[in-house]
């Protein structure tokens, strides 16, 4: 079943779970996904990325998820990680995506707000929900200490000005993870987070996820997280599969039987994370 964020968040939102958001790069890891969530009975968001969409190109990308969300037994949203620009929100739009996002972290506030309002007006009369992002979260390869990550963290007070100003659907904030982690080292500002969700009362989100301690993870969607990013702990996944069937079939010649051994990687862990976000039996 093929739907927006919101049919998903609602229900996290108020039962204080959150929901796997995972990127997919193609077809082998968007099976992967659906049929992990659906052997779990969760609900299920599809990210493409810029890489992705670079990768896959758009329509292939919105083609596969939006065919086999339709035959998905749990809801599926297909939603944009990271748009670029209004511009890039409207292709999506018109491809056939049920949620969009702007990501104007790296703009003043005022353009970040102006930006998304747009975004917010194309989306809510054709029912598809928006993310923005407010405050930023780091890339691993930046290398940032503690101090840098805390001085890039969403400030509660004006997360409620922003959301106020744009009627945006979900807020992803910054609270201490790092995208692109591989281990998991980043703890949350658990108070930033309450604080933040006192303030706005929308479903949050989470980027950055794989470095992120599972406790804190935990404490964090008692919080307010509803939506949780994940996409480097899968690549990790279904390339160790990957590599893992080459070396055991050095000599086979048919790509399934390659790629089929990291999709079932990616499943464990999709199943791996649904169960502690809590949404397992949650449709």
């Amino acid at each position: 079943m093929l739907v927006n964020n919101s049919y998903i968040l609602r229900k996290a939102f108020e039962e204080k779970y959150a929901v796997g958001a995972f990127n997919a790069n193609n077809l082998e890891q968007i099976q992967g996904i659906i049929e992990a969530a659906e052997e779990e009975s969760s609900p299920a968001v599809l990210q493409a990325s810029q890489g992705a969409i670079q990768y896959a190109g758009l329509d292939y990308i919105a083609a596969i998820v939006s065919s086999a969300a339709k035959r998905a037994k749990v809801p599926i949203s297909l939603h944009l990680d990271h748009g670029t620009s209004f511009v890039q929100n409207v292709q999506c739009l018109r491809a056939g995506f049920t949620s969009l996002m702007f990501d104007g972290s790296l703009l003043p506030f005022e353009e970040n707000v102006e930006i998304t309002r747009r975004v917010v007006e194309i989306a809510r009369p054709v029912d598809v929900s928006v993310e923005a992002e407010l405050g930023r979260v780091g890339r691993s390869e930046e290398k940032l200490t503690a101090e840098e990550v805390s001085a890039l963290m969403t400030q509660p007070d004006e997360a409620e000005r922003f959301v106020k100003l744009t009627g945006v659907d979900s807020l992803a904030i910054a609270v201490g993870s790092v995208h692109g982690m591989r281990v998991q080292a980043a703890e949350l500002d658990i108070g930033r987070i309450r604080a933040v969700r006192e303030k706005t009362n929308i479903p949050l989100v989470l980027h950055g996820s794989s470095g992120v301690a599972d406790e804190s993870m935990k404490r964090a969607i008692r919080e307010g997280i509803c939506k949780i990013n994940v996409a480097t702990a899968l690549n990790i996944a279904f390339l160790r599969g990957v590599k893992e069937a080459i070396k055991e079939m050095p000599t086979e010649v048919d790509p399934r039987k390659i790629l089929g051994v990291g999709k079932n990687e990616l499943k464990k862990v999709v199943k791996e994370k649904i169960r502690l976000f809590g949404s397992k039996d949650k449709v």
